[in-house]
């Protein structure tokens, strides 16, 4: 099967311009059939203070209330993803701003309340994800750039997690692509200690990474990920790795960050 390549950005590196249009160059000259899906960063935060929006979190989430949903369409779906498209635009790389209620590429459902009402925040349908509509775009040479935006089918959008849309959009289109999926963001790789970006696991498989979580020596933070990895291992994705933005050549090539195997 042809290539394909999904990769997603943190949002520290949409925070940094320099380090924003750095990758970009690296993404625009890969050759495969490639996406792209970027996090939010701390722009919205800001635009939501001048706004008078507050951000709430609980464990590190964001609380997405009715006020908040209508910020981060705006921010995500408008502002941070439109200046990718335009800046990849201009270095030749034909890229098309998404979010998933266009072409109902991504329908989610609004998550249920438990023990914590997390407001508009979407999970992904997986069997709704229409993958004759993502290949379409691809053939014609369409580069999708897709902010972390679902929506629930009935007229309103969710916030939904990019490491999760990722994932779900690799896992999607594996049955008709060779897919490698590539977390990127501000750190080297998968750490012992996260303060020392030389202390990179190169190679992690599930073995491994369930003992250094029953050791406490992964990272809260990078569990989420690593999760979403494991699962897109499971379900058809060929390669999963997880590094450094600035390092993108390297990290398409295998010879930088941590690599993912299911073993």
């Amino acid at each position: 099967m042809e290539k394909l390549t999904v990769i997603k950005i943190g949002g520290n590196i949409v925070d940094e311009a320099s380090v924003l249009s750095a990758f970009l160059k690296e993404f625009a000259e890969s050759p495969s059939k490639k996406i792209l899906i970027h996090g939010g960063g701390k722009i919205a935060t800001r635009i939501g203070d001048s706004l008078g929006i507050q951000s709430k979190y609980i464990d590190g989430r964001r609380i997405t209330d009715a006020d908040t949903i209508d910020l981060v369409t705006m921010v995500y779906g408008g502002l941070i993803n439109k200046k990718i498209v335009a800046e990849l635009q201009s270095i030749g790389c034909n890229a098309i701003g998404l979010t998933g209620a266009d072409a109902n590429l991504l329908p989610a459902s609004k998550r249920p309340i438990k023990l914590v009402d997390y407001g508009f925040v979407g999970d992904v349908i997986p069997d709704l994800i229409p993958v004759d509509s993502w290949k379409k775009l691809l053939e014609i040479g369409f580069v999708p750039i897709v902010a972390p935006l679902t929506h629930d089918q009935q007229g309103q959008m969710l916030n939904t997690n990019a490491d999760t849309i990722a994932q779900e959009i690799a896992k999607a289109l594996s049955r008709s692509y060779e897919v490698e999926l590539i977390y990127s963001f501000e750190k080297a790789g998968v750490l012992i200690d996260t303060s020392d970006d030389n202390s990179v696991i190169p190679v992690l498989d599930k073995k491994t990474y369930e003992q250094l979580k029953r050791d406490q020596k992964i990272y809260a933070g990078m569990i989420p990920k690593l999760d979403n990895a494991f699962e897109a291992l499971n379900n058809g994705v060929s390669k999963v790795i997880i590094g450094k933005a600035e390092n993108l050549n390297r990290l398409l090539s295998n010879s930088s960050g941590t690599t993912i195997i299911n073993e």
